[in-house]
């Protein structure tokens, strides 16, 4: 059995995580993923494929870099049990506030929430895939990562055409109060979701990385908070415009990681 350490500079939350696993459930002779997201670092116990290992994971364009192989003795590994509930559980808390930043975004003229949504329904996309592909063959694996992958680059592109209507055009300052009252509340969730699949790891793993305030989910929460408080202070729709494209940047960006498992 060998040991190998890939270091994944982008690798900061369980969303990349799950990206991984999907990427290489289908690398013949993985015994087992160990994941380190404070130290951004991935063991894998393997019986060769280093290499298609290594290429599968630089596909994924997560800053991979292998920094060590060696030999390993262990042979068993601990099974969570309760990992489905828990991805079930993150599941639900993302469609569920997917659903409430669209509604309350639309409604208050935010498009700061409205692409704080498309967000989180890149990570429902993400877990789904994990939890209903599981078991299923690689090339519906693949079908469904596509669909996902196709689907939100065509929400976000449609966000981005709004943006620019909004910009050139004369539209009111969204509710500031809203964005920012929603935008807590998404940022709760982000640590909930955070918090329950860390706890769900073996002991390897470390409890802290619920609280990773780097994570790209984190950091898109407290945006839109800032841009909330910046439209109630200069009474002007831009700074949620701005916000919302850097978002919609980052579901591109998901996107295309996503549509990378279906090839």
């Amino acid at each position: 059995m060998l040991k190998t350490i890939f270091e994944i500079s982008k690798m900061d939350c369980p969303s990349e995580e799950n990206l991984i696993r999907i990427k290489l459930d289908g690398v013949p002779g993985i015994s087992n993923l160990v994941f380190d997201i404070p130290n951004r670092q991935l063991t894998v116990f393997h019986d060769g494929q280093l290499e298609l290992i290594e290429k599968s994971l630089i596909d994924l364009n997560l800053g991979c870099k292998r920094i060590e192989t060696e030999q390993s003795g262990q042979t068993e590994f601990i099974e969570q049990s309760n990992q489905r509930k828990i991805l079930l559980a993150v599941l639900a808390i993302n469609f569920a506030f997917f659903i409430i930043e669209m509604t309350t975004g639309l409604i208050s003229r935010s498009m700061g929430l409205i692409a704080d949504s498309l967000d989180m329904l890149a990570d429902s996309f993400v877990y789904g895939i994990s939890l209903f592909a599981v078991g299923g063959t690689l090339i519906r694996k693949k079908k469904i990562a596509g669909l996902a992958g196709y689907f939100q680059i065509t929400l976000a592109i449609i966000g981005f055409v709004e943006v620019l209507r909004r910009f050139v055009g004369t539209e009111r300052a969204p509710d500031f109060s809203t964005m920012i009252v929603v935008s807590i509340l998404a940022l709760t969730a982000n640590a909930v979701c955070l918090y329950l699949l860390q706890k769900s790891k073996s002991k390897e793993a470390h409890m802290q990385a619920s609280m990773i305030f780097t994570s790209n989910d984190v950091i898109i929460n407290l945006g839109v908070i800032i841009a909330g408080l910046l439209v109630n202070w200069l009474n002007s729709n831009k700074p949620d415009l701005i916000i919302g494209t850097i978002v919609f940047v980052l579901v591109i960006q998901g996107a295309v990681r996503i549509l990378k498992l279906g090839k």
